[in-house]
Order: structure tokens, then sequence, then C-alpha cells
């Protein structure tokens, strides 16, 4: 990922809505959703919808497929680890004492779980 792209994915991020479309889809996994489905859970109307799902599709963080009538829309996983990936690739260059801070915040509670587990 180069920096026009990482800017473009922030940028379609940098919205309440856009960000709750895309934290649903990441949720829901590859199998995606429709957008009926993600209108009713964010409770957004489908002109508002269209208009977000099309911004996240631009900056290719949303891919969308057709299956009969319906279009499914699923987050990307390779350009949503792109994107975490560039922010981070420099993380504590220069200073090894902070490179296990430089993972996301999830992973970083779950090592911590199995490190006291095992004791």
């Amino acid at each position: 990922m180069n920096s026009n792209q990482a800017v473009a994915a922030l940028s379609a991020l940098a919205h309440e809505h856009r960000l709750g479309v895309y934290r649903l889809l990441v949720e829901a996994g590859p199998e995606g959703l429709n957008a009926g489905t993600i209108a009713s859970r964010l409770k957004l109307p489908p002109s508002s919808l269209t208009f977000h799902l099309q911004n996240l599709h631009r900056a290719g963080l949303v891919t969308q497929q057709r299956r009969s009538r319906e279009l499914i829309y699923s987050a990307d996983f390779r350009a949503m680890n792109a994107l975490i990936g560039y922010l981070t690739e420099n993380c504590c260059t220069g200073n090894a004492t902070c490179a296990s801070d430089c993972g996301p915040r999830s992973a970083q509670k779950r090592s911590r779980k199995r490190t006291t587990k095992a004791v």
C-alpha cells in the first residue's frame, strides 16, 4: 500500500456511518451482507447507505458481488491488513523495547491472557 491508498482508505473511514458499515462488514466476515441487512442493522436510509458503501468501495476497502438480485458487500480483508501494515510498518524502529506495543490491542489482550494462563 502506498500513501495515496492509505489516505483514501482513512478518508473513507473518517465518517461515523462509513466506519459503522465497515465494522459491521468486518464482523460479518467473508460472507458479507446485503444492503438491506446493513441498512436495517445500522438504521440508515437506503440512499445514504448506497452513498457510504460506494465511498468505501472506491477506497478499496469493500468488495461487492451480485447474487441473484442482491448486491452483497464484504470487507476486503487484504486491503484492511495492508492498511494496518502500512500504519505499523515502522513501529518502534530504532527502539527495541517497545516492540510488543506495536500489535493491535485485541492481539495484545489475547497474548496477555495466554501468558497469565500459562503461569
